[in-house]
């Protein structure tokens, strides 16, 4: 299955307009943004889990890093409230499922292989620090290494920025809304930037809150390899 698979191009998806799609599993629906591959897939995904659903006990071989959106997703390692920011690394295994219900932006298979850093973090318990040169501007480092940066950005009302991320991009809106060239992102809105692409960001009168992963684009080829190596 491939889905938005040109990395090439840039992609853009309002995902609150989609389609739910029933998951293998039951209680459990999926919005897919981008996908290559079937069940073992490199992809990027909203997932909800209705009250009460389950997904079996399972092994994240090429890892897994999701943020909820909504409710309280939850594993035998504790509770995610809204907010929450989570990196399971490549051999890590849990048992996801939410008694209250949740909705997740889940990625798979983009991690290095060698990475076993587990993040657990809740965003709106970090402190946000003001962009040295941009009025504004604050941002919420959530990961870095030498292959990837994760940020929570934040945009106060009539802000413009601009970004030359290395190694191409996603952005996701958490909170309010913002332009970037023709296209306007309101909340839970998915833009993926390919290698070489600048972002120009601008709000209007809202503030907007945006979850931005650069870099790891650039090891897109090798990310899909080791999904087919790992179906054969």
């Amino acid at each position: 299955m491939k889905i938005a698979a040109d990395f090439s191009r840039r992609e853009v998806k309002h995902s609150a307009t989609m389609l739910w799609a029933d998951s293998p599993m039951p209680g459990v629906a999926r919005r897919p943004l981008d996908r290559v591959g079937n069940e073992v897939a490199r992809a990027t995904t909203v997932v909800r889990y209705a009250p009460g659903s389950h997904f079996s006990a399972h092994a994240h071989a090429g890892g897994e890093e999701f943020i909820v959106l909504e409710g309280v997703f939850q594993d035998e390692h504790g509770d995610y409230p809204v907010g929450s920011y989570v990196r399971n690394p490549p051999q890590s295994s849990h048992t996801p499922g939410s008694e209250a219900g949740c909705v997740i932006l889940v990625k798979l298979w983009q991690f290095q292989p060698e990475d076993r850093t587990p993040v657990r973090l809740n965003i709106n318990e970090l402190e946000s620090l003001p962009h040295t040169s941009k009025k504004g501007v604050s941002v919420t480092p959530l990961f870095e290494d030498k292959h990837e940066q994760v940020c929570v950005i934040d945009l106060l009302p009539n802000t413009f920025l601009e970004i030359y991320p290395e190694g191409g991009a996603e952005l996701f809106i958490l909170q309010g809304s913002v332009k970037e060239q023709q296209d306007t992102l309101v909340k839970h809105t998915w833009l993926r930037a390919p290698i070489g692409y600048p972002l120009s960001l601008k709000t209007d009168e809202v503030r907007a809150k945006i979850w931005v992963k650069s870099g790891h684009l650039s090891d897109v080829d090798q990310q899909i390899q080791r999904v087919k190596e790992a179906t054969r």
